[in-house]
Formats: structure tokens, sequence, C-alpha cells
């Protein structure tokens, strides 16, 4: 199949996701991950309507960003970022979707206000499984990030982001889904501004289905979108 007829595979998905959860379709933007893919894999899924895309790396990201820079694309970040590059990934992504901890944001902050005209937005990445081999703010912690994300100028916190235990079954990563929700409302409730906290990004090919279900408005696919990843060279 085609990325088009991927994505038009995709959107109906979503849209009978959402209506299931009885949710806008439109409340949900699928994020286009085209780690590994080519310029030209980005211009096609922009030719089919796709306008949200999402890069691991900072610096294979900043090479497609300036090979596509004829078309208005929003990038976003959704892979681990390191404190050193937080200044390039602060000028060059709408949305940022890794702040996973205080130190890596006050960086971002710093980046963000040599250029109050392009603040990105931020999503604190929560660690609710305690996986060592992944990163994340722990749960205990992550509202003391978040309310120092209120306080920043050079970014704008947008949400909260997940990366659940891996599970081919949707039905087993669902609770990772709801627990996050509830740890959201839950700042909500605390007196964090509803507006701060209208994302989560989670749900990628396997299972975003089920994010929907359980509030995700950000979903993060690729290879129901451009394929089986391309080897790296």
């Amino acid at each position: 199949m085609s990325i088009a007829a991927n994505l038009a595979d995709v959107r109906r998905r979503v849209a009978e996701a959402a209506r299931r959860a009885g949710r806008d379709p439109d409340d949900v933007t699928v994020i286009a991950v085209s780690k590994t893919f080519s310029a030209a894999h980005v211009r096609e899924a922009w030719a089919a309507g796709q306008r949200d895309f999402g890069e691991n790396k900072v610096q294979e990201a900043l090479q497609k960003i300036d090979q596509t820079a004829d078309i208005p694309a929003r990038w976003h970040l959704i892979g681990h970022l390191q404190s050193n590059k937080a200044r390039k990934a602060a000028g060059a992504f709408a949305c940022i979707h890794s702040v996973d901890s205080v130190e890596l944001l006050q960086r971002l902050d710093a980046a963000g206000r040599t250029n109050l005209d392009r603040v990105p937005e931020v999503l604190i990445q929560v660690d609710l499984a305690g996986e060592t081999t992944k990163f994340g703010i722990p749960e205990r912690d992550a509202e003391q990030c978040v309310r120092q994300a209120l306080t920043s100028d050079g970014v704008k916190l947008a949400g909260l982001m997940l990366m659940p235990p891996w599970n081919d079954d949707q039905e087993q990563t669902r609770p990772w889904f709801v627990r996050l929700r509830e740890f959201r409302d839950g700042l909500i409730d605390s007196g964090v501004p509803p507006a701060s906290l209208r994302h989560l990004s989670m749900g990628m090919s396997h299972d975003f289905e089920a994010a929907i279900e359980e509030g995700a408005t950000l979903v993060r696919v690729g290879t129901a979108i451009f394929g089986k990843r391309e080897a790296r060279a």
C-alpha cells in the first residue's frame, strides 16, 4: 500500500476509536513518525494531507527539516533529548514530547528565552513502569517538573507523554494509558490549569486505538504509515 493509502486507513481507525469513546476525532492529532525515513517519504505524506511529523534524534531531524524547508510541517521531537542538545531542539521543534528531568526543562527554558517569538511546547514524559531501559521522570517527581514548567517563559507546558512497557496486545497497554490520564486529572484537581495539560501523547502503531479510547490527543504512528523501518546506513 502507498503512504496515502496507509494514512487513510490510520485516519479511519483513529476516527472509529474516537467515536467509540464518545470523542470528536478532530481532537486527536496523528504524528507521522518519520525516523529513518527520507525527506521524500515526508513529502509524500505531506501530499496526502499529513501535517505533523515526529523524529527521535535531533541531528537526523535537523537534516530532514532543512530538506523540507519549503513545506510548513509541524515537527515533534519524540525521542530522548540529551541536555547538551537542548538549544538546537528548542529552535527546531514545535513540540518536544520527551522532557524527563527538571534539568532538561531548565535548559530548554533558557534556550527558549533567547527567541520568545518561537517558544516550543513541551510535554513531561512520565515513567509509570520504572523500566530501566526507558527514559522518563518517575511519577513521584513528575508534579515538581510540571509546576516548574508552569513558571517557565521559554517553553510552554502542553501536557504529558508516556512510553508504556511494550506489548503486542493493546489491552495489556491500556491500563498504562488509564494511569497517565488519571495522573493528569489529579494534577488538574490540584490546581494545574487544564489548558497546560490538554495533551496526552500516548499510543503507537500497535496500540493507538486503545490510547485514543483512554484519552490520547497525540498518537505517534510510524510503521502503520511508512511501513517497516528502513535499516540505517
